[in-house]
């Protein structure tokens, strides 16, 4: 898990010009990058993940699934948004990780106090109010976690492009403890 104090906090007089006068975010984690690059050696890795698993979790940054799984880089493919919810872009890249990598487990993350709790179908109102379009996306709000861990299960088992649903597994992850609770499907 990368933090604060893992980027270049305070520039050098080796690193560029940009990155030495404040530079923005962007040019901290390019920086952070070069000298990640500097000692990069291609583990030779396939595409296909070692697990044979898809894991869909929410893209909130309190998240450090790797550890949290206790996953290596290639044991799994990992597809994150807001919520951790199921929509059609989350079905598509189930579909080609199942399909076309092999992959067979689903497991699904959200998590406790997340932001979607205090959304509602409101926000693309307002979007459309402030820019004159509304967006062609759900805002995919919810009051439950578990309900809706329980409504992103229903939408992976029942998915006819995904050939592998017997292993389809929802949990919510506490956030202040960092344990995994497994969502009955049946409640």
């Amino acid at each position: 898990m990368s933090t604060p104090a893992d980027l270049p906090a305070e520039p050098t007089a080796a690193q560029p010009v940009a990155a030495r006068t404040g530079g923005t975010v962007t040019d901290r984690l390019v920086e952070a990058n070069r000298a990640y690059a500097a000692s990069f050696d291609d583990p030779g890795m396939d595409a296909r993940p070692v697990l044979h698993v898809a894991v869909v979790a929410c893209m909130d940054a309190r998240l450090d699934l790797h550890d949290a799984l206790g996953l290596s880089l290639g044991d799994c493919h990992t597809i994150r948004n807001a919520g951790g919810v199921v929509t059609d872009d989350v079905i598509r890249s189930l579909t080609i990780s199942q399909r076309a990598l092999g992959t067979r487990s689903v497991i699904l993350i959200h998590h406790t106090n997340c932001g979607l709790e205090s959304l509602t179908e409101d926000f693309r109102h307002e979007l459309e109010d402030e820019v004159g379009q509304r967006p062609s996306w759900a805002v995919e709000a919810f009051r439950d976690v578990d309900q809706d861990v329980r409504q992103s299960m229903q939408r992976v088992r029942t998915s006819p492009f995904l050939p592998h649903t017997d292993d389809v597994r929802g949990f919510v992850f506490e956030v202040a403890t960092g344990l995994l609770r497994e969502i009955d499907p049946a409640k």
